[in-house]
């Protein structure tokens, strides 16, 4: 689907309203107006169906949007309607939290290799995935066809393993390690840092 520069502000808005379609979709809803998304999500109904209309006409005037069809498209936009191969380094506790959240996982987005440095974690077994050396990262992720990775190792290392994750032909990045790091124009990557995350919810308490 070709689309105009889409900002990223837009782009993190669309699996919010996925959540609450989805929902919508275990209670039977049949349709949506953007008045009622824009209350529950605590949105501006304006932005939600400008939001949209980005990426075509999906609702009707007096009507509002049919709740499975706009599943099925932003399911579509967000490329979620393929199945998603996720490669994760870094085997400790984060990094095992977040493999074995594959269970739960219902999108086609899941770990499927797991790797790390410590020869005392290569050969554990988390979710049915296997730890595997740092060695056996590029030729895994050039076979499974994968595209994301995450990073969940200290610091230090997190660049390193940036740079090992491009040299792979890994395309986009999330990184939980609290460390800037740099990568070409053409990597996508997105930080998500605890400690920031903490701070900031500081400035509001009393």
């Amino acid at each position: 689907m070709k689309t105009p520069k889409i900002s990223e502000a837009v782009v993190r808005r669309l699996p919010i309203y996925l959540r609450y379609l989805n929902v919508l979709h275990l209670q039977n809803v049949q349709t949506v107006s953007s008045s009622d998304l824009g209350q529950k999500l605590d949105l501006n109904p304006a932005q939600i169906r400008k939001d949209l209309a980005y990426f075509g006409e999906f609702g009707k005037k007096g009507i509002g949007y049919d709740v499975n069809y706009l599943i099925e498209k932003i399911r579509q936009i967000l490329k979620l309607d393929q199945f998603i191969q996720v490669a994760l380094v870094g085997a400790g506790n984060l990094g095992r939290a977040l493999s074995n959240y594959n269970a739960f996982l219902k999108d086609n987005m899941k770990i499927v290799a797991v790797f790390d440095a410590m020869e005392s974690k290569v050969g554990d077994k988390i979710n049915n995935l296997t730890v595997q050396p740092m060695q056996e990262m590029k030729q895994t992720i050039k076979s499974m066809n994968i595209r994301i990775g995450i990073i969940t190792v200290p610091a230090s290392e997190a660049q390193h393993v940036a740079d090992e994750f491009i040299q792979s032909g890994i395309e986009a990045i999330l990184n939980f390690a609290p460390a800037i790091i740099k990568v070409p124009n053409e990597i996508r990557i997105h930080h998500a840092d605890f400690t920031t995350e903490l701070q900031s919810l500081a400035f509001y308490l009393d």
